[in-house]
């Protein structure tokens, strides 16, 4: 087994990782080792996904925007379950990362004047949103990676590389062991400082806008690893995913004046949002399709069996959706071969975004508890790490802004911990019989001849969560999908590996993303059963109302053997008391 040391590792490639990565380098000013791990080409990571915008308030008091004014759009986007320092952390230091962004060279959309476009997006007041066409994640993620080549002799970049097993030891992170797949060796990365950056876990679903591999690897290792998981029950669904491939079709479609319509061809978000429309938050827009289906207003996909409604753009016109919204024509095109200059869009909510994840402190810092206590020298960043800036509903564009801040902060604290450590390491010694007893456990997985299909077991995940775990949820049917989860778990216990080989064991890698999307399902079904009220994304029918006497709270779970323990934590409100949400 190789054994690679670093001053900084950092998993997942994509925004928060490169960012973390770059800050780091810059940080130290080189002096630094620092190893960026991905289980993908690092240019393949989910970012490169994102389409609509970074939010941000680049020109105060244009329509009346303030710094103060996006917080409480965040605030009450997440319907007051955020922590108010998160947020108001966020909205401060996300129009210095697009600045950041435009000096690394992404291409924003700018007007004659060549001031960059801000777009409406979903919950924002005024329009905030700043984007490069609709492909903004692909290049904020291309103006990160030209620039890490920079920093090449401090920089080491470890494509397709999947990590199994966090070392912590005494509450002190030591370290990553890693599969090559190139190879199916085994590398050992020792560190003084670890960030865990590998995004969401939105791929415990089926219909889903993410790709195949968000499987929340991270955030499975960190609570295999014994530290706690925050708010997993809120599952943002996105309302606006082609039907039927599940592919995103980004918010800004509506935010340059697409609609949303019925069978009838009624707007029917008057009904659920008059003065926002089809810009309310997204739990509100999904949850508002799902009502019309269900009251006979949607229409049926033949071939799939899917419900949906229309998103209707033919009113932008061609040259709008070729300036704007160029890649949701293309992708209309070719998989639905129909032009949404001419035809509407058949939508509807697919699972998108995980709110919760990685407890961890307003900077990053990853908590050992639901006290003070933290895990010395490992920090999680993005959308895998729950500062719980976006409590139980994410605004549309934030998302970017999180990845980037949070980014930064990490990179550059783990930095100053790596530099203050000087030549002090972790006991090699000790790092490396831990690394060689977890390998133990995939040479037991190889080692399966017969047993449970894998592909067999995550349809069923698949299955369960889409049906029921999804926009709306009932205590029926949370218990049954913790029944038929808990089976499938058991299953996985006695799961086969069927390719043998060691290079490039794409099964091998589909059986170990698999055992970690199990473990974060059974770990949003036990919290949406406890959680017994209606707020953000988790809406229960038979608690249609929000419970802030009873769950203005955070819920905290920690592995055990049996079943996942809960306990709770309080929001901290600094500036907004709770209210009704009316848009």
């Amino acid at each position: 087994m190789d054994v690679l040391e670093y001053d900084v590792v950092i998993l997942g490639s994509g925004i928060a990782g490169m960012r973390a990565a770059l800050q780091a380098a810059r940080v130290s000013q080189g002096r630094l080792r620092i190893a960026l791990i991905s289980k993908l080409h690092a240019m393949r990571s989910h970012s490169v996904s994102a389409e609509g915008g970074i939010s941000g308030v680049l020109y105060p008091g244009e329509n009346g925007d303030s710094i103060e004014l996006h917080e409480l759009d965040t605030v009450k986007g997440s319907d007051y379950l955020d922590d108010q320092p998160a947020a108001e952390l966020l909205v401060n230091e996300a129009v210095n990362e697009i600045r950041f962004f435009d000096h690394l060279g992404v291409p924003w959309n700018r007007d004659d004047a060549g001031k960059i476009v801000l777009r409406p997006f979903g919950g924002m007041s005024v329009p905030r949103t700043a984007f490069a066409a609709d492909k903004t994640g692909f290049y904020m993620m291309s103006a990160l990676y030209d620039n890490l080549v920079s920093f090449k002799s401090a920089i080491d970049v470890f494509h397709e590389h999947f990590v199994t097993a966090i070392s912590i030891k005494n509450g002190i992170f030591g370290g990553m062991l890693a599969i090559d797949l190139a190879t199916g060796d085994f590398k050992l990365f020792s560190a003084k400082s670890g960030i865990i950056a590998t995004g969401g876990c939105a791929r415990v679903y089926g219909f889903t806008t993410t790709a195949y591999s968000s499987t929340g690897d991270g955030i499975a290792l960190a609570y295999k690893a014994g530290i706690p998981l925050k708010d997993m029950e809120f599952v943002q669904f996105h309302p606006t995913a082609i039907v039927p491939s599940g592919i995103l079709i980004t918010e800004a479609a509506r935010g340059e004046g697409g609609y949303l319509v019925n069978s009838e061809g009624y707007r029917f978000m008057e009904k659920y949002a008059k003065s926002k429309m089809e810009l309310a938050p997204r739990d509100i827009v999904s949850r508002a399709i799902i009502t019309e289906i269900e009251q006979g207003h949607g229409v049926l996909h033949g071939a799939s069996g899917l419900r949906h409604v229309f998103l209707d753009l033919r009113h932008l016109g061609e040259d709008k959706l070729n300036e704007r919204l160029p890649m949701i024509r293309e992708i209309s095109i070719k998989m639905n071969s129909l032009d949404p200059a001419k035809e509407p869009i058949p939508v509807r909510p697919a699972a998108h975004f995980t709110m919760g994840g990685i407890h961890t402190d307003l900077n990053g810092r990853v908590m050992a508890d639901d006290s003070e206590s933290r895990i010395e020298g490992l920090w999680a960043a993005g959308e895998c790490g729950c500062v719980s800036v976006h409590g139980a509903n994410r605004l549309g564009s934030n998302s970017l802004s999180q990845c980037a801040v949070w980014g930064r902060i990490t990179g550059e604290d783990a930095a100053k911990r790596a530099l203050s450590m000087g030549s002090k390491a972790v006991d090699r010694t000790e790092l490396e019989a831990w690394a060689s007893e977890e390998s133990k456990g995939v040479d037991k997985l190889m080692s399966n001849n017969s047993g449970e299909n894998p592909y067999e077991l995550r349809r069923l995940m698949w299955e369960t969560m889409d049906s029921l775990v999804y926009v709306y949820r009932t205590v029926d049917g949370l218990s049954k999908a913790l029944e038929r989860i808990t089976d499938i778990k058991k299953k996985y216990a006695n799961v086969r590996v069927d390719d043998k080989g060691k290079i490039f064991n794409t099964n091998l890698r589909d059986v170990l993303e698999l055992g970690n999307m199990i473990e974060l399902s059974e770990v949003i079904v036990t919290c949406a059963i406890a959680r017994k009220e209606t707020r953000g994304a988790h809406a229960m029918a038979e608690y249609p109302k929000r419970d802030d006497v009873n769950f203005l709270k955070h819920t905290i779970a920690y592995r055990t053997q049996e079943a996942p323990r809960l306990s709770y934590t309080p929001v901290v409100v600094t500036k907004w008391q709770p209210t009704e949400r009316k848009y």
